[in-house]
């Protein structure tokens, strides 16, 4: 190839010393050899830098997590240490799959990971919630070295993960790669990036196109010691943006192949008669892709007649035998495709599948690999082989991928180079579904759900990019639009993000009789719920389990009774969590045990505690049948906060034993409740000096899991342990900050009818609380039960200002 400008280009980019980040912008049209040019850089850089490649035509690689999963895998290989990076990318992983465990079998390249094997290794279990301090911890007994662990455990970033958005903690975790493969290489590095607009940008550079290069832009901008090769059509505009990135890039277009050049290539491959040379090589407009295939077919003088370059290819696939060329036009529906890929179509449509075929295929200069085992065909072959099928022959084909898909992601967990394989195969099931035709809006969220579960949210988030391509592209109808919003509202609430959530739900004005429909229903309410908009979360909570008969039914009248405790409508909460267990599966124990944990919470802030006791060890033997780990776990907190009232000597040793659950598995908000029912234990059998302690402690965690209402508990109780040690003034604030929160959350009026009896006994009552006292008993449903829970309220302080 006649390269030697953009060679010498990148060879004077290599010699200049890094202290900022460098893209050296590869731009030209398909077709014209960017991806062979990059192989080309790599080849003559790799014995003097590390190297590691990022090809976006392949779809797993175009997720932040899987992008630097990748690159962690083929840096590590050549000796970069990624410790930090590893511990920060299991958080991640952690946070995204909060109802499995970290694993060998689950988490992406353990087995290349020193710091996650020892963990894994040696310990009996690792964080579900607050895995970055449960890490560091259980990395600090392991066998590691100590330089090793004195580097990770100083590491202030890694300190923090727990405290971090999920948003904020992808930035993080791209942060520490950048900052191990800085540390950790002994060489300058070059990352080659290919096909970037596979992201699905525009050189116009605005909306949701925009977005999706954003985390590649964030993981460039911090690369300041090595150089990004980076493929694209067009030349990179970020400098729209961004005017910073012009210092950055360098822009290296890659023009037609001279004449000269292109006679050259032709000859090396064979192609001797004279004419027949000059005529491709003006019929191929300088585009290598064109010449490459003239040299596989060997064309002779008497097939150089061609005119154009749609001739050059039509030449070629008339030249190759039926057999062969009818394969490659059914594999031309896979976006990537390996042997048993191969198999599985031949096997279909009665075609040559045995491995010389197979290799015969995968030697045409148009087959790329794609990761270790697989392939793809070169765009301009793929899109040509494509347009020779009909509609319904790439349906069937579609068909036949999606079992094959669908087999392999029902096997185990597995990795290959840092990607999760049963996660890019329900995505690419569900890809091959949606372009079969035979997916609706309902099938699409099932693949999702599934995906969340070996995945995580990237794994939803490759779904849903596959789905936007899909609407822009013209297909799908107003099922599959709306599939596509309700996917994007449950990743905002997954992420916290209540803004993106309640916008992409301004009004629920659709029907809400199908999944689809009630799901993003679901995600709106949630989104207001997040965002304190208690009351409207909680009339559309009430809206689709009036509306919805489906499975979606029961999840949103578990919310709406949780909403409904906690607000003071106890008839409700008891109504709609009995009709929850008639209707559940019975093989549903979590949801079952959840509604009887939902029941034992009613009962205790309403003060029947016996009623409260008894619904707490139902839901206990579910959560045990089931083997719910986080559930058992949850358990024992709520038995230590109902002994702390019932028997303030015996929640001791069940607080402790909940305390010491619940900091393994580093769950802060559970960890600060079961240190306010120590601490109300504590402070009712005097040990007011210990129980300021636990309060203490309590708040602490209770502010790292950012849980308003229980941190308002927590100092509404410590409140009468001031009070109780002759603090007046102290116990009246910490009541009357705990009344603003409860306020301000909407929540809990037993509690703010406690508040309002304490201030009285502290004959600090006045005009406001009185009315908010007085508000809160206004909320209680059904109102007979106000005389009693004003009385059990009133009995409450009088027990916590005398001893247990």
């Amino acid at each position: 190839m006649d390269r030697e400008t953009a060679i010498a280009a990148f060879a004077e980019v290599l010699s200049v010393g890094r202290g900022s980040p460098c893209v050296f912008n590869v731009a030209g049209v398909g077709g014209i050899g960017k991806s062979r040019l990059l192989r080309e850089l790599g080849q003559r850089s790799a014995e003097t830098h590390r190297t590691a490649t990022l090809d976006l035509q392949v779809p797993a690689m175009r997720q932040q997590e899987d992008a630097l999963a990748v690159l962690r895998v083929e840096l590590g290989r050549q000796g970069v240490r990624f410790d930090r990076f590893d511990i920060a990318y299991a958080v991640l992983w952690q946070r995204l799959h909060p109802h499995l465990r970290l694993s060998r079998n689950d988490l992406p390249f353990v087995d290349e990971s020193e710091a996650l094997s020892q963990v894994l290794d040696g310990a009996a279990g690792v964080p579900v919630f607050g895995t970055g301090v449960g890490l560091l911890r259980l990395l600090g007994k392991a066998r590691s070295g100590m330089r090793q662990r004195h580097t990770i455990k100083s590491d202030d970033t890694l300190s923090q993960l727990d405290d971090l958005t999920n948003a904020e903690l992808a930035d993080a975790v791209t942060y520490l790669f950048a900052e191990d493969l800085r540390d950790g290489s002994d060489r300058p590095y070059v990352i080659f990036v290919d096909a970037y607009e596979a992201l699905g940008t525009s050189s116009a550079g605005s909306g949701r196109a925009m977005s999706q290069d954003v985390w590649l832009r964030d993981l460039i901008a911090q690369l300041d010691s090595g150089v990004v090769v980076l493929a694209s059509r067009e030349p990179l505009t970020w400098t729209t943006h961004d005017p910073g990135w012009a210092d950055v890039i360098r822009h290296q277009p890659v023009d037609g192949l001279p004449m000269a050049a292109r006679l050259e290539l032709l000859a090396d491959g064979g192609i001797t008669d004279h004419s027949a040379r000059h005529a491709i090589a003006t019929a191929s407009q300088g585009l290598p892709f064109y010449l490459h295939l003239a040299v596989d077919t060997r064309t002779t003088a008497r097939q150089s007649a061609a005119v154009s370059s749609e001739e050059i290819l039509q030449r070629f696939l008339a030249h190759v035998a039926p057999d062969e060329i009818r394969t490659l036009e059914l594999l031309s529906v896979a976006r990537i495709f390996d042997y048993e890929i191969f198999q599985a179509v031949a096997d279909a449509f009665d075609l040559p599948r045995h491995r010389m075929a197979w290799e015969s295929l995968t030697a045409y200069s148009f087959v790329y690999p794609a990761g270790p085992n697989g392939c793809r065909l070169h765009q301009l072959m793929r899109a040509a082989l494509h347009r020779r099928l009909s509609q319904g022959t790439a349906q069937d084909v579609q068909a036949v991928l999606r079992r094959l898909w669908d087999a392999r992601a029902a096997q185990d967990h597995a990795a290959e180079d840092g990607v999760a394989t049963r996660a890019r195969a329900i995505r690419e099931a569900a890809f091959c579904g949606l372009r079969a035709g035979a997916l609706r809006g309902e099938d699409l969220l099932a693949y999702a759900d599934r995906a969340m579960t070996s995945g995580g949210k990237h794994g939803v988030d490759g779904i849903a990019q596959d789905l936007r391509e899909h609407l822009d592209a013209g297909g799908g109808d107003a099922d599959l639009v709306q599939t596509a919003r309700c996917l994007a509202a449950e990743s905002a609430v997954l992420l916290g993000d209540a803004e993106a959530a309640t916008q992409l739900t301004p009004s629920i004005d659709w029907p809400l009789d199908d999944i689809t429909g009630a799901r993003l229903a679901l995600a709106g309410a949630h989104g207001r719920r997040i965002a304190g908009a208690t009351g409207e979360a909680q009339r559309l909570f009430r809206q689709v389990w009036n509306q919805h008969s489906g499975r979606v039914r029961l999840r949103a009248g578990y919310c709406m009774a949780d909403l409904d405790m906690c607000q003071g409508r106890f008839g409700d909460a008891l109504s709609i969590t009995q009709q929850i267990l008639a209707d559940a599966p019975d093989d549903d124990l979590v949801l079952r045990g959840d509604v009887a944990r939902l029941q034992h919470l009613g009962y205790r802030f309403g003060f029947d505690l016996d009623s409260s006791a008894r619904s707490l060890e139902t839901a206990a033997e579910l959560y045990t049948r089931a083997g719910a780990i986080i559930g058992q776990a949850d358990i024992k907190t709520n038995r230590a906060e109902l002994l702390a009232w019932t028997d303030p000597s015996g929640a001791l040793d069940a607080a402790a034993d909940a305390i010491e659950v619940q900091t393994e598995l580093g769950a802060h908000h559970e960890i600060g409740k079961a240190f306010t029912a120590l601490a109300i234990a504590q402070c009712r059998l005097g040990q007011h000096a210990p129980a300021a302690a636990s309060f203490q402690s309590a708040t602490e965690a209770l502010e790292r899991a950012r849980y308003r209402s229980g941190r308002a508990r927590a100092e509404l109780f410590r409140a009468f342990l001031h009070a109780r040690t002759g603090d007046t003034t102290s116990a009246a604030a910490s009541t009357r900050w705990a009344i603003a929160e409860l306020v301000a959350a909407e929540v809990y009026p037993t509690l703010l009818m406690v508040a309002g009896h304490l201030l009285n006994a502290l004959d600090a009552a006045d005009e406001h609380t009185a009315a908010v006292t007085e508000s809160a008993r206004a909320q209680i449903s059904p109102p007979n039960l106000l005389a009693f829970l004003d009385e059990r309220a009133n009995a409450l302080v009088t027990a916590m200002l005398e001893n247990g």
